[in-house]
């Protein structure tokens, strides 16, 4: 697919030192509005990840909108991806945290799953919808090698798995963000397993983005009733020290384009139409590439449509806007590469949490 030209992105950096880290001072964007990062010069640690079990490596962080059985709204979920021996892809855990940094264990899931291929290693990939229902995603391994496809679990507002969904392209789901409309949810999920372990740490491009249409019914549990490959040919490959690195992040914007973090291109790509689209968009089109941008994980969509990323290579968080100026850029952690995964924008306020896998925390930027 034929891709737009990248607008250049120049961003003014001044250095502060606050609370130890060095933050860089956001501009106004392009449209006049000041970045939404820009006043942001507090990090705050409001709470341990580690549960009882000792999983650590937190990934995944989602919101809870509503309240409803044990998920109470405000607070902030948090999935695990490896086990009290630090090895990847064997975590089994989600955390809930309050605003104020009280935490528990929201959900312990059986390691040995039936209907997840290979077994459970719980990613990036978290979702809560209004109905209660926890949508997460499962990329196993065993033996310190990847064992199977994963899947993506659902469970109940109590933590208790009903269902999983998997094959039809579902192939290691890395992240993950959700369009909830009530009886109706469209999960857009990455994958970075098609053909990344036969490429024996080569780069192949076979990373994709699916869009999973999921019918929640007023009682019974959530089933899909379609899915579409809408994004494809992503770069992704197996590595050392973070198992795999493919495309991560997603986020919608309020205007129906999905962005994506293509993580090895340290790009961030928008795919247009994605609630609607039936055909695949390809890597879509480059929004903002390189300068700030250093091999981006997470990924979030702030109030005014800026897109917010974090970095897997330093530990910093970007701000780029639609038109893909990077007008913020703020060193959020000092545990620097790989410290940085699922972010979420607080809601209600200019806030952002985040984890940090450095010390297992989430942590709010503000």
């Amino acid at each position: 697919m034929k891709r737009m030209r990248r607008c250049a992105a120049t961003v003014a950096v001044g250095a502060l030192a606050l609370a130890g880290l060095a933050v860089g001072a956001g501009t106004a964007d392009a449209r006049g509005f000041p970045a939404f990062v820009g006043p942001l010069h507090h990090v705050k640690t409001l709470a341990s990840t580690v549960p009882g079990n000792g999983d650590v490596n937190p990934y995944g962080v989602a919101v809870v909108r509503r309240s409803t059985g044990d998920l109470f709204a405000g607070n902030v979920l948090v999935s695990n991806f490896n086990n009290s021996k630090n090895v990847q892809g064997t975590g089994t855990t989600i955390v809930e945290v309050t605003p104020s940094g009280h935490h528990w264990l929201f959900a312990q899931i059986n390691p040995n799953l039936r209907g997840c291929p290979g077994g459970v290693g719980l990613t990036t990939a978290l979702s809560v919808l209004r109905s209660g229902w926890v949508i997460v995603g499962s990329l196993p391994t065993k033996g310190g090698k990847v064992s199977g496809a994963g899947c993506l679990i659902v469970l109940d507002s109590h933590g208790h798995v009903r269902e999983t969904f998997a094959h039809h392209g579902i192939n290691g789901p890395w992240d993950m963000t959700a369009a909830d409309y009530g009886n109706v949810a469209f999960l857009f999920v990455t994958n970075v397993l098609n053909g990344t372990v036969a490429g024996g740490g080569k780069t192949v491009h076979g990373g994709t983005v699916l869009r999973l249409r999921v019918f929640v019914p007023r009682h019974g549990l959530p089933f899909v009733t379609s899915i579409t490959m809408i994004g494809s040919g992503f770069g992704e490959k197996t590595d050392p020290n973070a198992l795999v690195i493919g495309p991560t992040g997603v986020g919608l914007s309020p205007h129906g384009t999905l962005y994506v973090a293509d993580t090895l291109a340290s790009r961030v790509a928008a795919i247009p139409g994605a609630l609607f689209r039936f055909a695949t968009a390809g890597t879509g089109f480059t929004v903002s590439q390189g300068h700030h941008l250093n091999g981006e994980l997470g990924l979030a969509v702030a109030p005014g449509g800026d897109i917010l990323t974090v970095n897997g290579g330093d530990g910093n968080i970007v701000e780029v806007t639609p038109g893909g100026v990077q007008v913020a850029v703020k060193t959020i952690t000092g545990g620097g590469a790989g410290a940085l995964f699922g972010l979420a924008v607080k809601p209600g306020h200019r806030a952002v949490y985040f984890v940090d896998d450095s010390n297992n925390t989430l942590k709010l930027l503000f």
